[in-house]
């Protein structure tokens, strides 16, 4: 299979996953099922089922009333070899605003809660953080694949059959922390070949990137890599905000640092950019952390 090929099976097999069927099953709730895309751990990838409980409470809304924020609690490790029920609980409409509560089941409990908030387009005062300057460009960046290429065989596949083409600028951390510690990085990504003009599906599509990588700041600034025998890592809660429209398969620009790690946690946040420079989204996530004693520091 050529490249391109390979690039556009992947995008539709993360199309297929995110296409939700709605169920005529009905309580007090809007019910939708889903489907999970393998993973070589055998757990739920946290933004696929992101992206999917987004999916499910916009299919509850009119078009002209988009999401604008969630937050989420990621509560048990989903099975990838099992689909997924999601309900979603209408829980106001307002005027201009609109909150719907979304809850991922798996074998009848719940493995992911998210409620979000949705708004009419309106105008208002603006101002945006710039994009950093000095970034290369993701055409001047390797992708992760080419820079693990022949080193670690099981990882070569997750980062090639993965839906997002990837791009760290200081370098990927799946085996080794390369140069300075320090709690920032910044990783160029996108959905690997063109997806519908749907800016539902674009802004889902920017909830399932916006889980990857977005830990990393943390590991970094103690030059602890994925490949750590005896690492332990899951996100707990999720928080995103959309300020502006984009294509999630055009380069975006994911600035990402750590302002703390305590406790066996650690916060990470996050800003991404479309390529000419304008402030997408904003991302925070923590996770639980446990480095095997000694190797934290070195």
């Amino acid at each position: 299979m050529s490249e391109d090929a390979h690039a556009e099976a992947s995008v539709e097999l993360l199309l297929d996953v995110l296409d939700l069927d709605e169920s005529s099953a009905r309580t007090t709730e809007d019910i939708f099922t889903g489907r999970s895309h393998a993973m070589p751990s055998g757990r739920i990838y946290g933004g696929q089922v992101l992206a999917q409980s987004l999916i499910a409470a916009e299919r509850t809304m009119p078009p002209e009333r988009a999401v604008h924020s969630m937050h989420g609690y990621f509560l048990r490790p989903g099975d990838a070899s099992q689909g997924l029920t999601i309900a979603v609980d209408r829980i106001h409409d307002g005027r201009s605003f609109s909150t719907r509560r979304s809850q991922a089941y798996q074998n009848g409990v719940p493995i992911f809660s998210m409620i979000a908030s949705f708004q009419d387009e309106s105008p208002g005062v603006e101002h945006a953080v710039p994009m950093p300057s000095g970034m290369p460009a993701p055409e001047d960046v390797a992708p992760d694949e080419d820079v693990v290429a022949g080193v670690h065989p099981l990882s070569m596949r997750m980062l090639r059959d993965r839906p997002a083409d990837v791009r760290h600028v200081e370098g990927p951390i799946y085996l080794t922390v390369e140069g300075e510690r320090r709690p920032h990085q910044a990783v160029w990504m996108r959905i690997r070949s063109q997806m519908p003009d749907d800016e539902r599906l674009h802004r889902a599509a920017l909830a399932y990137l916006s889980d990857m990588t977005i830990q990393e700041s943390i590991l970094r600034a103690h030059g602890v890599a994925w490949g750590l025998t005896g690492l332990k890592v899951a996100s707990l809660d999720h928080a995103m905000w959309w300020h502006r429209s984009a294509r999630a398969d055009e380069w975006l620009l994911y600035v990402q640092e750590s302002p703390n790690a305590r406790g066996g946690r650690g916060l990470a946040s996050g800003r991404i950019y479309a390529r000419d420079g304008a402030l997408v989204a904003s991302v925070a996530q923590e996770i639980m952390i446990r480095v095997p004693e000694g190797d934290a520091g070195r």
